[in-house]
């Protein structure tokens, strides 16, 4: 029999590790979910016809590889899908090499323009910040002149050395357009304050934004339009169109399982990983307890892969595990997440842009809500992101998505008070009118986002400790304890794959990916941004 690899978790990276490899090698992948859902964090949830993105997932990568290895599995539209032709929309059909009509099929992606605002003041502001006429406008006079003084003042005497998301925030910003537009939401997230959170997540998530850059691209759109899927000249936070699958995220993901097995491989659901053998030095097997029926099997293999949050990982080693790494692994923290969906007849809050949406809809795909008398985090409108995930197209449907800790009072909170709070901020803010409301859900996710505080800054040990099993791969967001995007935590499980295939037991490549070395760099003498 030839070599089998044993893949913890169906999620983007598990699920394209174990594409890679039947596309690449002779090794047997088998993939074994705890849940009894395909996608991890970008599955689609079905609620009465319709579909909900957890968190939002747009399909855009700096990587051709990754953007051809998407569309190898779904095609990008080249006719109009629905509502296209009712508004108009410019998509650059011909210039694609790819075919799928949208009307003739379900398996494809849809070319989508990004916007995404803050609400604040009970007003829309450009999201990344732009010193537009808008902003001026809903600023205020005094607000604006302490808004350039700062940034003057930073770009004059940037922090000479970032210790804090904070710092990072101001260096990029100055401090008052910190205080204005990132420290409340981000805290939100979070749950702690800026100051105690490391400048890390900044660098992976943020990168080499700042509002020069932003300044700078705002003019650059006057004078040159890129229309291309890559936009190689634009930040990441920057990008204006991006891929998205008909029904969401999660159809993608549960079409690639669906090759997987069409090729040999295996996928298992309800199925936990609660153990991991250790024999001369190396991982031999997992013990595996089925969350239906609580029987428990040992499954073998040559090489392991896994996307298991590192804290459960530690505690299932089924060896002497030095208390030093132990304690680093119970120390680390994530946050947690609650989508509450909300189906209404209209909005109440009005489309003020000169964008055309169906039903005249706000036409944000997102809206980062800023407000500190409300502890809604982030609104997504569902109807924009593709009509197809809502099942009346004369409905609104909305995800109101709430950040916390598993067992904290929100998280405690029952589902039915859950969406009363829920619907009581939205009227709140103006967005709509309770008579308008027809129906919504609760959904819970658990260790939706790596925290980068409470043990983190340790967190080399654990790395350092696990490298020394050569057949272990950790891989994807959780498994790596990394705040990656999904594109990246794909990478995570190529780079894996070829090194597999290479015989390679160095991992340092793996840890690299999404890792900004400029920004390290220039973190430790502070940037002038």
């Amino acid at each position: 029999m030839g070599k089998r690899a044993i893949i913890i978790g169906a999620g983007p990276a598990g699920l394209t590790a174990a594409l890679e490899f039947l596309k690449n090698t002779d090794i047997q992948p088998a993939i074994y979910e705890m849940s009894a859902d395909i996608g991890g964090i970008s599955k689609t949830v079905i609620y009465k016809g319709n579909r909900i993105d957890i968190g939002g997932h747009r399909f855009f990568s700096k990587s051709d590889r990754i953007m051809e290895w998407w569309r190898e599995v779904f095609p990008l539209q080249t006719a109009p899908a629905r509502g296209d032709l009712i508004l108009d929309r410019a998509a650059n059909y011909s210039k694609q090499n790819y075919i799928a009509d949208p009307k003739k099929a379900d398996n494809f992606f849809l070319l989508r323009k990004r916007l995404s605002r803050i609400f604040y003041l009970r007003k829309f502001f450009d999201y990344p910040i732009t010193l537009s006429v808008n902003t001026f406008l809903s600023l205020g006079l005094i607000r604006l002149i302490r808004t350039g003084i700062s940034y003057i003042w930073i770009r004059l005497f940037p922090l000479k050395e970032e210790k804090s998301l904070e710092d990072f925030f101001i260096n990029r910003f100055g401090r008052q357009l910190y205080l204005t537009f990132f420290k409340d939401y981000t805290e939100k997230v979070w749950g702690v304050a800026c100051s105690s959170i490391k400048p890390e997540w900044g660098a992976q998530r943020i990168k080499g934004l700042s509002l020069s850059k932003a300044l700078l691209h705002a003019i650059k759109k006057i004078f040159a339009k890129d229309d291309s899927i890559s936009q190689k000249g634009f930040e990441t936070s920057l990008i204006e169109q991006f891929m998205y699958p008909k029904f969401g995220p999660g159809q993608l993901w549960e079409e690639v399982a669906k090759i997987i097995e069409h090729k040999g491989g295996e996928v298992y659901l309800n199925q936990k990983v609660i153990g991991l053998g250790v024999d001369n030095g190396n991982i031999s097997y997992v013990k595996i307890e089925d969350q239906n029926s609580g029987q428990i099997k040992t499954e073998y293999a040559d090489y392991f892969l896994s996307t298991m949050p590192v804290k459960d990982l530690i505690l299932a080693l089924e060896t002497d595990v030095p208390q030093e790494v132990k304690d680093v692994a119970e120390g680390l923290k994530y946050r947690d997440f609650i989508t509450v969906g909300i189906l209404l007849n209209k909005l109440k809050i009005k489309n003020n842009t000169k964008i055309r949406t169906l039903n005249n809809i706000i036409p944000d795909n997102w809206i980062y809500v800023q407000e500190r008398d409300v502890i809604m985090g982030r609104i997504q409108i569902f109807n924009n992101w593709s009509s197809y995930m809502v099942k009346d197209q004369d409905k609104i449907w909305l995800g109101l998505e709430y950040f916390c800790t598993e067992g904290d009072i929100f998280w405690s909170m029952p589902n039915e008070k859950i969406k009363e709070l829920a619907q009581a901020e939205l009227m709140k803010i103006g967005f709509m009118d309770t008579a308008d409301v027809l129906d919504s859900v609760v959904l819970r996710m658990l260790k939706t986002y790596p925290a980068y505080f409470g043990s983190y800054e340790r967190f080399n040990e654990i790395k350092d400790y696990v490298s020394r099993f050569s057949n272990l791969f950790l891989i994807g967001r959780n498994g790596m304890h990394r705040y990656n995007n999904m594109d990246h935590s794909m990478m995570t499980a190529i780079v894996a794959v070829e090194n597999i295939k290479s015989n390679t037991t160095l991992k340092d490549n793996i840890w690299n990916v999404n890792i900004e070395k400029e920004y390290h760099e220039e973190g430790k003498r502070g940037v002038n941004a």
